[in-house]
């Protein structure tokens, strides 16, 4: 019924080298718009957007789930209709957005520790070393190791373009182990037991909370962790935020933010302005 209207979605996303499972839900969420409107493609304004939108909003939907609407719907105006489109009129709707859990150094070593299979020890120090998502770690092979250059290429990773992190010495030391007790790899660099295929989001997910409850780390852990204690360790260290923002991959430096929280330790070497007035 849309299939013309998707074509040009998709072509206009393709441009902008977007992903296919983004260009899907841009895709969906149209679909669901174009119905609840049922009007002709030139009659459509941006109220159209604003009363769906509402609509949506009274149900009881997730902010989540909004903005999934009114990014698939702000990008068919936009680059689709070539109609004006204004932020502050149609907004994204506000979630609260909690501070991500981070793990101290200690305990991504307990966790390292209380890890008993070299594979699965060698992918969290990988995901630590680089700040590597858990889809990032599971698609590496063995070439994108650099030994020369202490560097961990991500190919194609969220944002659809190429980078390069950090492989820390340690790191290089549990994958030279992982090698040489598994035999080095052709392919992929953490292959399947099974099918000798990628492995799963779900199965990496799950062995690293066992390892995370079997170290007695009391804090609600996922792989993401990873990623979130490299980013603020770097920040703690001093690392200026672009380089963490070019490491984790980010093109916006909103989405960096949320990683670089204050921690404690920040805190600590920080005093008021307040204390630094005296009696006056």
């Amino acid at each position: 019924m849309y299939e013309e209207i998707f074509n040009q979605i998709r072509s206009a996303a393709n441009k902008r080298n977007l992903k296919d499972s983004t260009i899907h839900a841009y895709c969906t969420s149209v679909a669901h718009f174009l119905n609840h409107t049922a009007k002709d493609i030139d009659a459509l304004t941006t109220d159209d957007v604003d009363t769906f939108l509402t609509e949506k909003k009274l149900s009881g939907i997730s902010p989540e789930t909004y903005n999934h609407y009114h990014s698939g719907i702000r990008f068919f105006y936009k680059k689709v209709l070539k109609m004006n489109w204004d932020d502050d009129d149609i907004p994204r709707m506000k979630r609260d957005r909690k501070l991500p859990t981070v793990l101290t150094k200690t305990e991504i070593s307990a966790i390292l520790d209380a890890t008993p299979n070299l594979k699965h020890k060698a992918m969290i120090a990988t995901m630590y070393s680089g700040g590597l998502r858990v889809s990032e770690v599971t698609h590496l092979h063995y070439d994108d190791i650099s030994r020369t250059n202490k560097t961990i290429h991500i190919r194609d990773g969220k944002s659809r373009s190429d980078r390069y992190t950090l492989l820390a010495d340690r790191t290089l030391e549990i994958l030279t182990e992982y090698w040489f007790q598994c035999g080095r790899p052709r392919g992929i660099l953490f292959p399947s037991s099974w099918t000798g295929d990628y492995l799963t989001k779900d199965s990496v997910i799950q062995f690293f909370r066992e390892s995370a409850k079997r170290a007695g780390i009391q804090k609600h852990v996922s792989t993401h962790c990873l990623r979130h204690s490299f980013a603020s360790h770097l920040f703690e260290s001093g690392c200026d935020v672009k380089y963490i923002q070019a490491l984790l991959g980010h093109r916006d430096p909103k989405s960096t933010e949320v990683y670089l929280h204050v921690s404690n330790k920040t805190l600590l070497g920080i005093r008021s302005p307040f204390d630094e007035m005296g009696g006056e």
